[in-house]
């Protein structure tokens, strides 16, 4: 097995280590390496690439946003994530915007590297314990299942106008102009059939949404 990886992580002492990581693991060759969604874009472009290691928390567009743009171009590319959260909604939402696979940033070097191989032979990676709880989480009718209505965008905007965020801030923050939030606010109201934020806060609070 011979499997050609993109590191993207913002920080240098994590890609630094895991380049150091990867030199020696047979079967596995570094291509690229990214600190920020759009830089990995760019070299996807122009590197023939099996699997991306990917960090959830970059500047600019990360998350759930990031691997769908990456899934919607790159259909067959396998998405390992690598994250320091460990929290079942944030896997949950990973693999369901896309990711091949899952781990934490806690984890030893030898089960990074089964988890990259197992990823490349089977399409998926979970740990035995993290897959069993997200297949309890996903049996169980979750209140918070409204949010399949938005978009990971939308959802992302909901999440920031709660935690009391102006449409400015939130346009610095997401790197979007005010009319685009503005538009997205607009439509999940729409979708939720609520009138304005102070109905949105409240929404969340009765649904236990984002806590």
């Amino acid at each position: 097995m011979h499997v050609r990886l993109i590191v993207t992580d913002d920080h240098e002492l994590v890609r630094a280590g895991l380049l150091q990581l990867f030199e020696g693991a047979p079967g596995i060759e570094v291509v690229g390496e990214a600190v920020n969604g759009e830089e990995l874009m760019r070299k996807l472009q122009a590197t023939q690439v099996d699997l991306v290691l990917l960090d959830l928390d970059m500047p600019g567009e990360n998350g759930a946003n990031l691997i769908e743009r990456i899934r919607r171009h790159y259909p067959d590319l396998l998405i390992l994530i690598l994250s320091a959260h460990d929290e079942i909604k944030v896997v949950s939402r990973a693999v369901q915007a896309g990711a091949s696979g899952y781990i934490c940033k806690d984890c030893s070097p030898k089960t990074l590297l089964e988890a990259i191989h197992k990823v490349v032979a089977t399409g998926k990676y979970l740990s035995p314990l993290m897959a069993e709880e997200l297949a309890y989480t996903s049996a169980i009718p979750q209140a918070n299942n409204s949010l399949a209505l938005l978009s990971s965008r939308e959802q992302e905007i909901f999440r920031l106008l709660v935690e009391g965020l102006s449409n400015d801030d939130i346009s610095r923050q997401l790197f979007i102009s005010d009319r685009t939030v503005s538009a997205h606010k607009i439509n999940l109201l729409n979708k939720l059939g609520l009138k304005n934020v102070v109905e949105l806060v409240h929404y969340s609070i009765q649904h236990q949404l984002f806590v």
